[in-house]
């Protein structure tokens, strides 16, 4: 390998398929791939400061042993005036229980992470100061999570402009960019089915009362709440939710977009974990992206390798 070449690697949005990034990671330390920065965009920010903190093993293990949908109950409801959510509690409590890092400052490389100006539609990157700021920003999906205000700007997910912010790494002197695009329709080769049932959750990673309570009382509320507007607007209860309908077509969009965006811009080597099957939602797949991350990378090795 050339000590001389700089990889910048990109981790792009895809909120529950983001958990492919740890799989990718893993790939990449496991072949000796250095990576000298990282630019992210949504999840694909709060990977990049968990790796930078030390805090990826642990995130991995707390991910296995929870049941995907109860990462909803980590968030804190809001009156819906600029979003559903409002997260910075609980992204903060996500962020510090797997690592002490709590500004750029701390983390072992630099990482990017990439903003939507609410106002302008500008970019915005962030790469100082404190971190649990910056990924509220990053995170911040329109109508589900409130927008963060930083600098005098409010701030929104950075994947409304730029789901994988390849041209960053670019600027950034990045001789090789390693890209992870999650926005792929690309259907996975395997079956996978979710273990759902109590007794294996159970037996894997026990959790708290606490945190049981606080899922059956989202899961009842949503059920109830999604009855009563059928009821009282005489919809059909099959009609996708204000939630389903709100994320997929972001997902459209960011699709659509980053397919443009990477035709303008390419990386050196472009990863796309097979994930088209999941929804953005789809929180209980975790063992499921993480593994298609890590063959998305593996598959690409001797690439990257050739380019070392």
């Amino acid at each position: 390998m050339d000590e001389g070449k700089r990889v910048g690697l990109v981790l792009g949005s895809g909120s529950s398929r983001g958990w492919a990034h740890i799989g990718a990671i893993e790939a990449l330390l496991e072949e000796n791939i250095p990576i000298d920065f990282i630019v992210g965009c949504s999840v694909g920010s709060y990977i990049a400061a968990l790796h930078a903190g030390n805090g990826l093993s642990n995130l991995k293990e707390f991910l296995l042993g929870m049941d995907g949908k109860k990462v909803f109950s980590y968030f804190d409801i809001v009156v819906p005036r600029s979003g559903l959510l409002n997260g910075t509690k609980k992204v903060k409590e996500l962020f510090t229980m797997h690592t002490d890092a709590v500004t750029f400052s701390d983390l072992n490389i630099p990482v990017m992470m990439v903003a939507t100006d609410l106002d302008t539609g500008d970019k915005v990157v962030l790469k100082s100061g404190e971190l649990i700021k910056a990924l509220r920003a990053t995170m911040s999906f329109p109508g589900l999570f409130a927008p963060v205000k930083v600098k005098g700007r409010w701030l929104v997910d950075g994947g409304l402009v730029d789901p994988v912010p390849v041209g960053i790494a670019r600027a950034t002197d990045a001789d090789i960019v390693i890209a992870v695009d999650l926005n792929s329709s690309i259907v996975s080769r395997r079956n996978h089915t979710p273990a759902n049932n109590e007794e294996s959750k159970k037996e894997n990673h026990p959790r708290g009362e606490m945190i049981e309570k606080l899922s059956a009382v989202y899961e009842n509320a949503e059920s109830n709440f999604k009855k009563k507007m059928s009821d009282f607007l005489g919809t059909d209860p099959s009609m996708p939710d204000i939630m389903e309908t709100l994320t997929n077509s972001v997902s459209i969009m960011q699709e659509r977009i980053t397919r443009i965006n990477l035709a303008v811009d390419p990386p050196d080597i472009l990863i796309q974990p097979r994930l088209g099957e999941m929804k953005m939602m789809d929180f209980n797949h975790v063992e499921h992206a993480i593994e298609e991350g890590y063959i998305g990378v593996k598959e690409k090795i001797e690439d990257i390798r050739m380019l070392l």
